[in-house]
């Protein structure tokens, strides 16, 4: 690989915290789990835990893999700013596509970018736009069109959209478009009584919403795979949604699929096997740490090189820019140089690949900053059969 830090731009990304956070909520934060580490352990005591210590505390003028208590009181004495300042520019990612659904005190993506020393543009989550759409709707003749015209309106501006269908309700979704007597319905039952900030659950809404944000030709970000307890990991496995990927096509949105770990192999497959299907690195290389060329490399077995797109999925500590972005070009360069070594790979594919997989594909998928990739809205069809499926035999 180059001297020079491979370019990335991360396209699946979080804001960071603008307070303070303590020790417990720091530690919150290296964890997908929804509480506190039980007596006696911590969740510095993790592949993600001791990757942070060993990549960020000389970032801050520390000792690698000095003591939490040590690092965490250095943090305290930079402040927030400084803090983040460092660390997010540290990571060397030009360009931050970011998830603004997630609740909390967290930077924008325009204050990310200037922490970071880069430019940001915005991914919508869905279920977070719907759940503002019904706040504001009185009833479901009304939450249809106010809907279609949020995300209309949301998609002349973003980057592109999310669902966390996968926390809510999981993958096993029906792979046709709601008709719009079904959405209304499913519309009023979901209103019915519902008091402002109740959750999106409803299975047919959330194929609803993937369908009508698919037919602006945006990228759709779709979470599988590994999270907190929200979800149930075996709903999560991207191969659920195969008939839904398929059905999908001919809208001519790519759909990036983000995570995937521990079925990061599937993803892989998928993105194999459909021309409009991305994988993604993700929380499969943050938090396996050490482990990461391993995980990196079952994502290179079947993935095209073409397909493949770094994210951090960072969310409220900066370190988790660092340790997303270091880990990714750590294992990749072992990977490649092992691979070139042995001859399997030329030296200018190993380079070419890396440039894929850091920056290219996804302007491929999103465009460059600045600019949209080319799409082609499709006009809603209610109720639209779905075709029968062509393939190269039963295998």
């Amino acid at each position: 690989m180059p001297d020079e830090p491979l370019p990335l731009v991360d396209h699946h990304c979080h804001g960071v915290l603008r307070s303070p956070a303590d020790r417990p909520a720091f530690e919150s934060l290296l964890t997908e789990s929804d509480v506190p580490a039980p007596p006696g352990t911590t969740f510095f005591d993790t592949q993600l835990g001791f990757a942070v210590r060993r990549l960020c505390p000389p970032l801050l003028d520390l000792p690698a893999h000095c003591p939490p208590e040590e690092y965490l009181t250095r943090r305290r004495e930079l402040g927030v700013r400084e803090v983040g300042e460092r660390l997010v520019r540290a990571a060397g990612i030009g360009e931050f596509l970011v998830d603004t659904g997630l609740p909390g005190d967290l930077t924008g993506p325009a204050e990310l970018a200037a922490l970071g020393g880069g430019t940001a543009r915005e991914i919508v989550r869905l279920e977070t736009l719907a759940e503002r759409v019904a706040d504001a709707s009185e009833d479901a003749e009304g939450f249809l069109p106010a809907l279609d015209d949020a995300i209309r309106t949301a998609s002349a501006t973003a980057a592109g959209f999310k669902s966390i269908a996968a926390y809510r309700y999981g993958l096993r979704l029906d792979p046709a478009e709601p008709g719009r007597d079904q959405a209304l319905r499913a519309a009023a039952a979901w209103l019915d009584g519902r008091t402002p900030g109740t959750r999106l659950t409803d299975p047919t809404l959330h194929r609803l919403l993937i369908w009508s944000a698919a037919r602006t030709g945006l990228p759709l970000q779709l979470h599988t795979g590994f999270g907190d307890p929200d979800l149930r990991l075996q709903d999560a496995d991207p191969l659920l949604l195969s008939d839904l990927l398929h059905a999908l096509r001919p809208t001519g949105c790519a759909v990036a699929l983000l995570h995937g770990y521990p079925f990061h192999r599937a993803a892989g497959y998928l993105a194999h096997v459909h021309p409009h299907v991305y994988a993604d690195v993700g929380l499969s290389l943050t938090y396996t740490g050490t482990r990461a060329a391993a995980v990196l490399a079952e994502l290179l077995e079947l993935t095209p090189f073409g397909k493949l797109l770094f994210s951090t999925d960072a969310y409220g500590l900066p370190e988790l820019y660092v340790v997303g972005a270091h880990l990714f070009r750590e294992a990749l360069d072992t990977l490649t140089e092992g691979w070139v070594a042995a001859g399997a790979w030329s030296r200018a594919d190993a380079d070419r690949v890396a440039r894929l997989i850091g920056t290219e594909n996804a302007h491929r998928v999103y465009g460059p900053h600045g600019e949209s990739a080319p799409r082609e809205p499709v006009e809603r069809s209610y109720g639209a059969a779905r075709g029968p499926r062509t393939g190269k035999g039963s295998c």
